[in-house]
């Protein structure tokens, strides 16, 4: 058993849905009566979301390690799950059966609130995923952009099924902004996860190189792979500051957190990826931007207090 939460990446999936119950019970849902807001899901409808987003996240990683199983020999020994503790074709019997189940409830949830179109993005996503993992990893950022799109999705649905149903059917004009911040959300995941994506690669170079991969550290070489690297950190940084001076000079709480919990650890990424030169150094900031992301994430909780 927990051969195969590792093979999901439990932590990961927790941390999935965390942002997802963020989105609705702190960001949403506190601000029903005193800004209008009006959301579609029930606490049911919400928990199929949520496990479609997990099961098509699961099956994402699962796929991912089946194709990476000769880097992965490489480049993380101690951490083979495919063909060492778990068969590669229970891999894909467990990947299809997640897909089916996402996908599935996705279809369900799209058709029970009445909007059969959203299914689409369920659909996509997985989609997106399987491509990811068996042909646009191993080509030039590209596969690094699929997967940070696929991220910012998982954000970005709960937006699209509790916002955009209630503002088609009665024009609710109140769930505009919130709708505005959950996309701001979803561009900082995914230009965080960008920035790590392109970190991984550089970390996993050894093993990249000898199945043939065409990552961008292997094109470009590590230290050019690390420099823009670093330029593309910045822009998440800049990002965040602009946000601040524009949207939450008003809110001091607000404030303060991104300046201790988001800024100040982006500068450090930034400084230690500049300098970075050895394989723990990228596995570091990776773990750093990972955490980052969380703390950027958890910014939803102070809402209900600086806003109503």
């Amino acid at each position: 058993m927990i051969h195969f939460l590792n093979l999901i990446r439990w932590k990961n999936l927790i941390m999935i849905a965390l942002v997802q119950i963020l989105i609705k019970y702190a960001l949403l849902l506190p601000f029903n009566e005193s800004q209008g807001v009006t959301t579609t899901l029930s606490t049911f409808a919400f928990i199929i979301l949520v496990i479609a987003t997990l099961c098509i996240a699961a099956g994402g990683y699962i796929i991912n390690d089946i194709y990476d199983i000769d880097t992965d020999k490489v480049n993380k020994p101690s951490k083979v799950i495919i063909n060492k503790h778990i068969s590669e074709k229970d891999g894909y019997t467990y990947f299809m059966l997640l897909n089916v189940i996402g996908v599935g409830l996705g279809f369900y949830l799209s058709y029970h609130i009445n909007y059969s179109s959203l299914f689409v993005v369920f659909f996509i996503s997985s989609a997106l995923l399987y491509i990811y993992s068996t042909a646009l990893k191993q080509m030039f950022l590209i596969g690094n952009i699929v997967v940070s799109i696929v991220v910012a999705l998982s954000i970005l649905v709960v937006g699209v099924f509790e916002l955009i149903p209630s503002m088609m059917s009665f024009n609710n004009v109140a769930n505009m902004p919130f709708l505005e911040i959950i996309r701001d959300y979803a561009i900082f995941a995914f230009l965080i996860n960008l920035v790590r994506e392109v970190i991984k690669d550089i970390e996993d170079i050894n093993g990249d190189h000898k199945v043939g991969m065409q990552t961008m550290p292997i094109v470009l070489g590590r230290d050019r792979a690390t420099k823009i690297a670093f330029v593309l950190s910045l822009i998440p940084l800049f990002a965040v500051v602009y946000y601040i001076i524009t949207s939450l000079y008003t809110q001091q709480i607000l404030v303060g957190y991104f300046l201790v919990f988001v800024v100040a650890p982006l500068i450090y990424i930034t400084i230690n990826i500049f300098s970075a030169e050895q394989q723990s150094h990228y596995k570091h900031i990776s773990l750093m931007l990972k955490l980052v992301m969380l703390t950027g994430m958890l910014s939803m909780s102070l809402y209900p207090f600086v806003l109503n």
